[in-house]
């Protein structure tokens, strides 16, 4: 999935918190986009759908955030509980598209997520073709209903942006497979020692 779509995974898991309580919606909305972006920084750090897509590490840290904000709701505990059901659900989204190649819509490797209870790659099921792919969109602007509706101005303009970010990407994104894959640019050393910290817990 694009990284949009993951954005707006975090919008619409942050939608119930906005309806049920409200003062703590900007704190499940902040997590929960975060949590949903996370998972994708190994495409700077490491190896992308390996390195940080530990969907079993962060849905046992979920369970337990979730208990944590039920017994003590608080801002931390709610944006703690939203960042990690976000970055579970990240890896999962990733398996329900395509590979991990330039070119995922040629289908030449079966690389869907690297998950650690599976004892290697897992295939992806290619429910949506590839990353860009129109479906792709269609199911970013579903999930993004949420922040058209419920969120206010300033969220709502950040929803119509990712929703163009969205749209240019999958124009592009046949026309320029460098779009996916790693990404090579400057890495801040705090990001590297993120990396490695999480990397070290996963062994």
């Amino acid at each position: 999935m694009m990284a949009m779509t993951h954005v707006a995974v975090g919008l619409a898991l942050a939608a119930p918190v906005a309806l049920v309580a409200p003062d703590l919606a900007p704190a499940a909305l902040a997590g929960s986009l975060a949590g949903g972006v996370f998972p994708d920084l190994d495409m700077v750090v490491g190896e992308h759908r390996r390195t940080l897509h530990v969907a079993e590490a962060y849905a046992l840290s979920a369970v337990v955030c979730l208990a944590l904000a039920a017994v003590v709701p608080s801002a931390l505990s709610t944006a703690a509980a939203a960042f990690f059901v976000a970055a579970t659900l990240h890896p999962i989204f990733d398996l329900a598209g395509g590979s991990t190649e330039a070119r995922p819509w040629e289908a030449a490797t079966n690389r869907g997520v690297y998950l650690r209870s599976a004892g290697g790659w897992v295939a992806p099921r290619r429910w949506i073709r590839y990353d860009g792919a129109p479906a792709d969109f269609a199911l970013a602007v579903v999930l993004a209903v949420p922040g058209l509706v419920l969120y206010g101005p300033t969220v709502r303009a950040g929803t119509v942006a990712l929703l163009v970010v969205g749209a240019l990407y999958t124009l592009a994104r046949k026309r320029i497979p460098q779009l996916s894959g790693r990404v090579e640019l400057p890495v801040p050393p705090v990001l590297t020692a993120v990396v490695t910290v999480v990397s070290f817990f996963r062994r």
